[in-house]
């Protein structure tokens, strides 16, 4: 393996409230290689989308700030990088799809115009050929007489077409790197599976990596090469998709699988029983000192009270940051 497209070093992020600083990202580290699906999952607050904004330094300042770590784009710390260098990045080299594509896309513009921005500014395409490449992009990602709905407003479109649009917009200048938010997020089952059909077919001809952020087990199961778990602003297992979902080491992933319904359960004749993990996300000003998931955990020790665990090595790049797993492995 060579050097990794996009690696990430403890990246810290915290925003500055009337109560103090608050660290919603302490100390996240992955990497993403060319041509590669990583999953990033974690239930709604533990810090997926503050990642992927923290990547193309969209945070919100103020309050928000990146506070440590380093982000390498093939060797360069985008965190050092200059305003200007950054907006040649976004949406060039590094694209992304937010989770809204009705609050993302501008009412007042149509798709084609939409679309064609990203080209003008960084392709250097005129209007006439900006036009063109997004009537191909539209095309390329399935949406019907794209000659016609170039020239539309996003309210004309269905839900799907819209997440579509959005697509093609991050894909039309063929980033290394795409990162998709939720994408299916409020689409319907069919459209989630061309969704993700779609996203393989332009993987496979562009080599583009993907940063695919869900709460979604079974969109891990069907997209991921590799996976990383996070809770409370920090990675707390990581390892390939069969390693996570087939052997997952951290209470708080495995508590994530058991919630799925087992297919055939309900010719049991009866309604299948849903596991859960019991309690909620704390809030960043609960955390303590000690391991975040300890309140929720079945497995919690006295130690967890205290020390944070470091990600602990299961084998094979599997790890998980669990003190469960340091007496497992030490007996």
């Amino acid at each position: 393996m060579g050097e990794p497209l996009l690696q990430v070093e403890d990246l810290r992020v915290e925003f500055r409230t009337r109560r103090g600083a608050a660290m919603v990202l302490n100390g996240v580290d992955f990497s993403i290689d060319p041509g590669e699906t990583l999953c990033v999952v974690g239930e709604s607050g533990c810090g997926k989308s503050m990642t992927a904004l923290a990547l193309l330094r969209l945070i919100p300042s103020p309050p928000g700030r990146i506070s440590g770590g380093r982000v390498k784009f093939l060797g360069e710390d985008l965190l050092q990088a200059t305003e200007a260098r950054m907006r040649d990045v976004r949406g060039n080299r590094i694209s992304m799809i937010f989770q809204e594509p009705m609050t993302s896309l501008n009412p007042v513009f149509t798709v084609g115009d939409q679309i064609g921005e990203s080209l003008r500014l960084h392709a250097g395409m005129d209007a006439a050929q900006a036009r063109a490449r997004s009537i191909e992009m539209l095309r390329q990602v399935g949406i019907p007489a794209p000659e016609r709905r170039v020239d539309e407003y996003p309210h004309q479109l269905s839900g799907g077409m819209r997440q579509r649009v959005m697509i093609a917009m991050a894909l039309a200048c063929r980033p290394d790197i795409l990162i998709a938010d939720e994408p299916t997020t409020a689409l319907d089952v069919t459209v989630q599976a061309q969704i993700f059909d779609l996203l393989r077919e332009l993987q496979r001809e562009n080599n583009t990596a993907i940063m695919l952020i869900t709460h979604d087990m079974g969109a891990v199961a069907e997209m991921a090469d590799r996976v990383i778990v996070m809770y409370a602003g920090r990675v707390i297992e990581q390892g390939t998709t069969a390693q996570v979902l087939g052997a997952p080491r951290h209470p708080y992933t495995q508590g994530l699988i058991e919630c799925l319904p087992e297919l055939g359960t309900s010719q049991l004749g009866g309604r299948p029983e849903l596991a859960e993990i019991p309690g909620v996300v704390p809030s960043i000003w609960e955390l303590g000192s000690g391991c975040a998931f300890r309140e929720r955990c079945a497995h919690a020790m006295p130690r967890c009270e205290s020390e944070v665990p470091p990600l602990i090595e299961a084998g094979g790049g599997h790890g998980a940051a669990c003190w469960l797993l340091r007496e497992e492995t030490a007996a």
